[in-house]
């Protein structure tokens, strides 16, 4: 199962013997012990191999084209093999960085602290990595401050492309960052450039503050600061966006979400086969496997044509002429046995590599087939697919998308087709009306509201609302998600204020 890809630009004062010793000084370098080959003594050679069966690195070297490709390979003892290859074409200076995994039931669940390969730093540290359209590929984020601010208006207006995507995290209300920006950077280093608002916009949502002795003392503090941005090079690609769902502190969620979707993108890229280790390897075995069919077709026509000698001297009955024409013919035999010997070796290596490429076949016959029983197990299609909106609570989005649609077919001319439609979807997915049941107990807790009893408080906070105070005010957030925020007076003097609350409450959240 392929967990990354990408394929980098590559300076040209990288040479074929500086990328060898990189890798190599990786591998030595690397902070688990276990994952470090011992023995390795390299002496510049570009085909080479060390290691053994359960850890190895191997270099090969496609000298026609100026590839090198080398495969970092480890197999673990419950069968798991991870492969990471790193194929430098010097023609194009361009590299290509894959990372695979053999399928096993777990291979479906990524680990949320996956990131970029480690030897991306390498190349970031030396100064081996081009600029993307005169952008640096960092692993910190680049702070957009005034002088920048054309840079990612230019990205959101469409006016550049770059070949990697652009992450834009705005700061929230509080003029905080919504997720770790140095982590999100780290993670995406090579991938993508993470860009930061320097600081809190100036268009921030102003909350009317009405004094005690108005109607209504109960406010929609809406806000939308703090979402997180995901621009693609692809023409006609929409942007992503993720929103900010208010709990900074611990927002690791988030985080993986846009780490996950900027992976997901990458590894969808097409990559010529000559990018990839096992293509390479292809067009080595095939370029030698030319080479000797033409050397043993050579070889074959000097023995056709020295047997056919002999004949005319057999002929000629010249016994010293005889002599040396059988030396010839003994030569020849001798040619041609060598190189179908040595096309033999060679189909042999063939016959290896087509077993290899089998058991990668079946490996991801395997995988699908695993996909295919996940989707057979459910019962029905799904009509719709998640965005990126989380469920607060279980069943929680599947329950608006129904409360909704009741709404809608009640308005829908009965005898229609789509009324037909609306009303079998809402029967066939076991609505529990679970938003009713919520606001039904906001109803109830807030109906003589007159400040903020302890009953009051347990049952909102038992619902999922978080309340701190904000002055003369009550901030209720739910699930701590700052686009949902309602102020409650301390202190209301209006028997509606209660009413007002629950209402605009029940309009916001459910």
């Amino acid at each position: 199962m392929l967990l990354f890809s990408t394929i980098l630009d590559i300076d040209k004062k990288m040479k074929e013997d500086d990328f060898i010793r990189l890798v190599i000084e990786w591998n030595q370098n690397n902070t688990y012990e276990e994952n470090v080959i011992q023995g390795i003594q390299w002496n510049g050679e570009r085909n080479v191999r060390y290691g053994d069966k359960g850890l190895s690195l191997a270099i090969e070297e496609y000298r026609s084209e100026r590839i090198i490709a080398v495969r970092y390979e480890k197999r673990e003892d419950n069968g798991v093999i991870w492969d990471t290859d790193y194929v430098m074409n010097f023609k194009q200076s361009k590299m290509t960085v894959r990372l695979d995994r053999s399928y096993t039931p777990d291979a479906l669940d990524r680990k949320s602290e996956f990131s970029t390969p480690y030897f991306i730093n390498y190349l970031i540290d030396r100064g081996y990595l081009k600029d993307d359209h005169k952008l640096p590929i960092k692993k910190e984020p680049i702070v957009i401050d005034e002088k920048k601010k054309e840079l990612i208006d230019n990205v959101i207006n469409k006016k550049v492309t770059y070949n990697l995507p652009i992450v834009y995290v705005s700061k929230t209300n509080d003029d905080k960052y919504p997720v770790d920006v140095e982590e999100l950077s780290y993670k995406l280093k090579g991938v993508a450039h993470v860009m930061i608002e320097e600081g809190k916009s100036t268009d921030e949502t102003t909350e009317e503050q009405g004094d005690d002795t108005n109607e209504v003392q109960c406010d929609d503090t809406n806000e939308n600061k703090g979402a997180i941005d995901i621009y693609y090079p692809l023409q006609g690609s929409e942007p992503r966006r993720f929103f900010y769902k208010g709990d900074v502190e611990n927002n690791s969620a988030l985080l993986k979400k846009v780490v996950e979707s900027v992976i997901k993108y990458s590894n969808a890229q097409m990559v010529d086969a000559l990018f990839t280790w096992q293509g390479v390897n292809n067009a080595l075995l095939r370029d030698k496997l030319n080479s000797q069919k033409k050397n043993r077709d050579k070889a074959e026509e000097s023995l056709k044509a020295a047997q056919e000698e002999l004949k005319k001297l057999q002929d000629s009955q010249n016994e010293e002429e005889a002599r040396i024409r059988e030396k010839a013919i003994e030569d020849a035999n001798a040619q041609s046995k060598e190189y179908i010997d040595a096309f033999t070796e060679d189909f042999k290596k063939l016959e290896e590599q087509v077993k290899e490429l089998t058991n990668v076949n079946e490996s991801l016959l395997s995988e699908n087939q695993g996909l295919k029983t996940k989707l057979d197990s459910q019962d029905a299609v799904p009509v719709l697919y998640m965005g990126a909106e989380d469920d607060f609570y279980p069943g929680e989005i599947k329950d608006l998308i129904l409360s909704s649609l009741i709404e809608v077919a009640n308005g829908i001319e009965s005898k229609s087709r789509r009324a037909d439609v609306v009303r079998d979807i809402i029967e066939n997915n076991n609505y529990q009306k679970l938003s009713d049941t919520k606001a039904d107990t906001v109803k109830s807790i807030l109906r003589n509201y007159d400040g903020m009893s302890k009953k009051t408080r347990q049952t909102l906070e038992e619902l999922g609302f978080e309340i701190t105070e904000d002055g003369k005010h009550y901030k209720v957030t739910y699930y701590g998600d700052g686009r949902y925020q309602i102020s409650f007076s301390k202190t209301p003097s209006d028997v509606r204020t209660g009413k007002n609350c629950a209402q605009q409450t029940i309009n916001t959240v459910f």
